[in-house]
């Protein structure tokens, strides 16, 4: 499993181009909450993908899509029963888990036509199954050796005592995406980033924070697209085929599971 880097593209993309800091929809009520869960103004922040404020396009309508009926018992457990007996992640990341997390970002697989909703579904599972091998890891593989400390975030000032490896079903890396998801989520994610790897509902939440905020905004443009958003610079333009060809593998997997056409641009 490849986790370096997996969250660093989207917080140096966005820390360059916005050069703010991440509210996450606290914004103040003139200003907008942009797709990415920045604050400002101008067609960045309240242009397309705009989620709060005096946006100037309307937020995608939501379907009225059953998350529990597409992420079935058979579905979730195909996945996790994958994992060895020894995995620390079996039994911790449960179906119960997702769905109370889901609760919380109830737009995930809710937009667009009911197609859509199990295309969604099926690239977010696509690209958990391959970072934590079927659920068998909760933190990266030799993880502890990594300190993930960015000095360029100031406001995300790393604690001495603790690691920012990645942890979670998108394997949560570096302190300022520890800072902004813990922010998003209500825990101290620099203080506590421990938190991700024992509370299976703490722990899906940052992956489907870090969905809805950095990889659902291209989720439109095909699988391929996805792949970039979250690991792009390591992955895409022939870098590694070999984890693209898994990525890929498990979407088309699960879409078939799913009974929908995986879509075209499914490689980066």
């Amino acid at each position: 499993m490849k986790t370096y880097g997996i969250l660093l593209i989207a917080g140096v993309f966005l820390a360059g181009i916005l050069n703010t800091a991440a509210q996450n929809c606290g914004c103040a009520p003139n200003l907008c909450c942009s797709q990415y869960g920045y604050c400002g103004t101008g067609v960045q922040y309240c242009g397309t993908g705009c989620r709060q404020g005096p946006c100037t396009t309307s937020p995608s309508p939501t379907n009225n899509a059953d998350i529990s009926s597409i992420v079935t018992d058979a579905f979730f457990n195909g996945i996790a029963n994958q994992a060895g007996g020894g995995c620390a992640g079996r039994g911790f990341y449960t179906r119960a888990a997702f769905l109370e997390a889901h609760r919380s970002h109830s737009q995930f697989g809710r937009i667009g036509s009911a197609d859509d909703s199990k295309r969604e579904i099926a690239a977010f599972f696509a690209h958990v199954t391959h970072e934590t091998g079927h659920f068998c890891y909760i933190e990266e593989i030799n993880g502890r050796s990594q300190n993930y400390c960015d000095t360029g975030f100031p406001q995300y000032p790393c604690n001495p005592s603790k690691r920012y490896y990645g942890r979670g079903p998108l394997q949560l890396t570096w302190n300022y995406n520890y800072a902004q998801a813990g922010r998003a989520i209500g825990f101290d994610g620099l203080g506590n980033p421990d938190i991700v790897a024992t509370n299976r509902v703490i722990s899906f939440r940052t992956a489907l924070w870090y969905w809805m905020n950095s990889v659902r905004p291209v989720i439109g443009q095909g699988f391929g697209a996805t792949i970039r958003a979250i690991n792009g610079p390591l992955e895409c333009n022939g870098r590694n085929t070999a984890t693209v060809d898994s990525r890929v593998r498990y979407y088309t997997q699960y879409c078939n599971q799913l009974g929908v056409a995986p879509g075209n641009n499914l490689r980066c």
